[in-house]
């Protein structure tokens, strides 16, 4: 799976950045995340519920962060297991720029599964990374605007999805981001 998205945000690049490495706002922002610590250097661990149709799973995690390029983005890079459901293995580039006193966040994800959640549809995958992408930039938004801003009111997509292997819900590598960082996840990473 390949996807790609820029959202941009009412904050200052600064503030964005130091959030997308703040594991406690990156936990608050996934949906399902149980944990997610720092682990060494620029490494972290998350444990995640996710569900993708009929298949349910806790997956855990390790991401690495590379390519850092502090306040304006990092390549996230990760793997994780969820047992019988199978693992996903991917990376993802985050790039931040300042927009008129906002930020602009870009991500560009290259992911692969295996195991149940490779027997699943890519359509009902891609709708499903879509929903808990919406979700994780929702409550990272409302998290960095001290929950002043609803996200409806502060973030502005645009993003396209092309799939050549059925894929992984797009908020693993943004944890990761964004995990995000995020630190996805982290970020995600």
């Amino acid at each position: 799976m390949e996807m790609t998205s820029n959202k941009r945000i009412e904050a200052n690049t600064e503030k964005i950045w130091n959030a997308l490495n703040d594991t406690e706002v990156l936990k608050a922002s996934m949906p399902g995340c149980e944990s997610f610590e720092a682990t060494g250097e620029n490494t972290f661990q998350a444990k995640i519920t996710a569900k993708v149709g009929p298949v349910k799973a806790r997956f855990t995690f390790k991401v690495n962060l590379t390519d850092i390029d502090a306040p304006n983005g990092y390549t996230i890079n990760g793997e994780g297991h969820g047992g019988a459901a199978g693992f996903a293995r991917g990376s993802a580039t985050v790039k931040l720029a300042e927009d008129d006193g906002a930020t602009m966040l870009s991500y560009s994800v290259k992911a692969n599964v295996g195991g149940k959640l490779a027997q699943l549809g890519g359509r009902l995958i891609d709708g499903a990374a879509r929903k808990i992408a919406d979700e994780f930039f929702g409550n990272f938004i409302e998290i960095v605007a001290d929950g002043t801003q609803g996200p409806d009111q502060t973030v502005t997509t645009d993003s396209s999805a092309s799939q050549e292997i059925v894929g992984l819900p797009t908020w693993v590598w943004i944890i990761g981001i964004v995990l995000a960082g995020a630190a996805v996840l982290f970020t995600f990473a």
